[in-house]
C-alpha cells in the first residue's frame, strides 16, 4: 500500500518566476502538495522565455523547475481577477511571492496584512534580493547579484584570477530551500495539535541572506582571525591532500581528511619512506603548510595509471575519491539513476520531459512525481470551475 503524499491536503499559491520561488514551490508539490502557479495572461512566468534552448516553443529553463503544478492565467489588476485570487487565497495554505518591493505588494493589495486578514491561517512567503529589513530593503536582486555580495564571487576561481560566478544560480537554489524550511516550519507551528498557534505567519526570505550562509567554515576562520580569505581556486583551506589531481589521463578528486586516511593514502600508493616519514608530510597541519612541495610528488605517482584504476583502488581501501564528470556523465550514471535523481515525465507537447529529481529520501511519504511542467494557463478552466467562479 502506497502511504499519502505527506503534504496532500497542503494548497500552495505561487506567484514567482525565474527560479528560487518555482525550485520551492515544485519541492514542496513533489512532496505531495497542491501547487496552482499564477501567471501573467500571455507572457507567463519570464523564465518561459529564457533560452535556447527551447523544446517545441517550451523554455527547458522553465521546464526544470516547474513540475507538480498547475497553471491559471490571472492579471490582478482587473477587479474580477483579483476578486478569484482573493478567493483562493482563502481556501490556501501558503502564499509564495518573489516581488521584491513591499510598496509593490500593497500597491497590488496583496501584502501579508490584506492576505492574512482574509485568511489568518495563510502562511506567507517572500522571497527577493535583499529581504523586507534592513537599510537595501526592497532593492531587486538577482542569483548573479547574491553571489557577489555575498563574499563568494571574490573567493571562487584560480589563486591568480578573478572573481568566478558558480555556474548554476546557487543563490536562488538555497533561498528556495530555506524558504521549504521556513514554510515547513510555520505549518507545523500552525498545525501541531494543542501546541499549534492555529495561525500562519510572515516569511521573509533573501537571496544574500541565503548566499551568506555558504561562508559557514569561511565565515568562523574570519571571526577567529580578522584576516580576509583568501581565493584558492580548488584546494581546501585546512585540508591537505583534498582536491583535484592529475593522472594519466584526466584528473581525480582526492580527499584525505583525517591522519588515518593519510595512512591508509600512503600504502595504497606505495609512497617513498622518505615521504611518508618526511617531517613536512607528518601531520595535517604540515601537510597545508608545505602543500606545494607535496602535492607534485604524489602527482608523480598518480600519472603512472589511469584515473579508473586509481578511484577503484582508492575506494576500496576506503579512502574518498571519484572522478571529475561533466553533467552528461553524471545524469547518465547507474548510481544517480538508481537514486531517481532523473525524473521522466509525459508532456503533451513534447513527449517525455526529464529534469532533476528531489533528494529528499523518506521511508514514506516521499517525493513523488505527478505533474508535467504546465502550459500556459492549462488549468484556468478546471481552476475556476473548481471555484465556481467565472470568467469576467
Amino acid at each position: 500500500m502506497t502511504a499519502q503524499a505527506a503534504l496532500k491536503n497542503i494548497r500552495i499559491i505561487e506567484m514567482t518566476e525565474a527560479l528560487a520561488g518555482p525550485y520551492c514551490s515544485m519541492l514542496l508539490g513533489d512532496l505531495g502538495a497542491d501547487v496552482i502557479k499564477i501567471e501573467r495572461p500571455e507572457i507567463g512566468d519570464q523564465s518561459r522565455g529564457w533560452g535556447p534552448p527551447f523544446l517545441n516553443g517550451e523554455s527547458a529553463y522553465f521546464l526544470s523547475v516547474n513540475r507538480n503544478k498547475r497553471s491559471l492565467e490571472l492579471d490582478i489588476k482587473d477587479p474580477d481577477d483579483l476578486s478569484l485570487f482573493y478567493h483562493l487565497i482563502e481556501s490556501a495554505d501558503v502564499f509564495i511571492t518573489n516581488i521584491p518591493r513591499m510598496a509593490s505588494l500593497l500597491r497590488a493589495r496583496i501584502d501579508p496584512n490584506t492576505l492574512q486578514g482574509l485568511n489568518s491561517r495563510l502562511v506567507y512567503a517572500a522571497i527577493s534580493g535583499y529581504g523586507h529589513t534592513g537599510p537595501k530593503a526592497n532593492r531587486g536582486g538577482y542569483d548573479i547579484i547574491a553571489q557577489g555580495e555575498a563574499g563568494l564571487m571574490a573567493l571562487t576561481g584560480d589563486k591568480e584570477g578573478g572573481p568566478i560566478r558558480f555556474p548554476t544560480p546557487m543563490a536562488d537554489i538555497t533561498a528556495g530551500i530555506y524558504t521549504v524550511i521556513g514554510i515547513l516550519t510555520a505549518l507545523y507551528t500552525r498545525d501541531a495539535g494543542k501546541e499549534g498557534s492555529g495561525r500562519g505567519q510572515f516569511i521573509d526570505i533573501s537571496l544574500v541572506d541565503s548566499q551568506t550562509t555558504w561562508l559557514a567554515n569561511i565565515g568562523g576562520s574570519y571571526f577567529a582571525t580578522n584576516d580576509r580569505p583568501q581565493r584558492l581556486g580548488n584546494i581546501h583551506p585546512t585540508v591537505t591532500p583534498y582536491q583535484p589531481i592529475r593522472t594519466r589521463d584526466k584528473m581525480i578528486i582526492i580527499a584525505v581528511g583525517t591522519e588515518r586516511l593519510w595512512e591508509r593514502f600512503c600504502s595504497a600508493l606505495n609512497l617513498d619512506k622518505t615521504i611518508v616519514e618526511d617531517p613536512r608530510f607528518k601531520t595535517n597541519a604540515a601537510r597545508n603548510e608545505h602543500r606545494d612541495e607535496l602535492i607534485p610528488q604524489l602527482e608523480e605517482k598518480l600519472l603512472t595509471k589511469d584515473a579508473d584504476t586509481w578511484v577503484k583502488l582508492f575506494v576500496g581501501c576506503g579512502i574518498p575519491a571519484g572522478p571529475i564528470n561533466f553533467p552528461d556523465h553524471t545524469l547518465t550514471d547507474e548510481h544517480i539513476l538508481s537514486r531517481k535523481m532523473v525524473v521522466e515525465l509525459e508532456h503533451p507537447l513534447l513527449g517525455i520531459v526529464k529534469s532533476i529529481g528531489n533528494p529528499i529520501n523518506l521511508s514514506e511519504n516521499g517525493p513523488t512525481y505527478r505533474k508535467y511542467p504546465p502550459l500556459l494557463g492549462e488549468h484556468n478552466e478546471q481552476i475556476r470551475a473548481e471555484f465556481k467562479l467565472k470568467d469576467a
